[in-house]
């Protein structure tokens, strides 16, 4: 069996498109067993790519987040 492509980094969407793509296919069911079990492969790395671009943005937002509040002085921010 071929070792799939290494990933090349793409943007979350273009990523998640592919992977919906490649989902639809294997839905399908219509798909060679080689070329399924390809299919599936690199479904999972786009999964892997997607959850780490995810996991990275949430990163981002909490940093950003944080040091928002700590910007804040104490005392002028409004009550809830």
């Amino acid at each position: 069996m071929n070792t799939p492509a290494p990933l090349e980094p793409q943007a979350f969407e273009s990523a998640l498109r592919e992977l919906e793509q490649i989902v639809g296919q294997l839905q399908t069911g219509q798909m060679p067993l080689n070329d399924s079990l390809q299919a599936f492969e690199r479904g999972i790395a786009l999964y892997r790519q997607c959850q780490g671009l995810l996991e990275q943005a949430e990163l981002r937002i909490r940093q950003v987040s944080e040091a928002e509040l700590n910007a804040t002085p104490s005392g002028t921010g409004d009550a809830a």
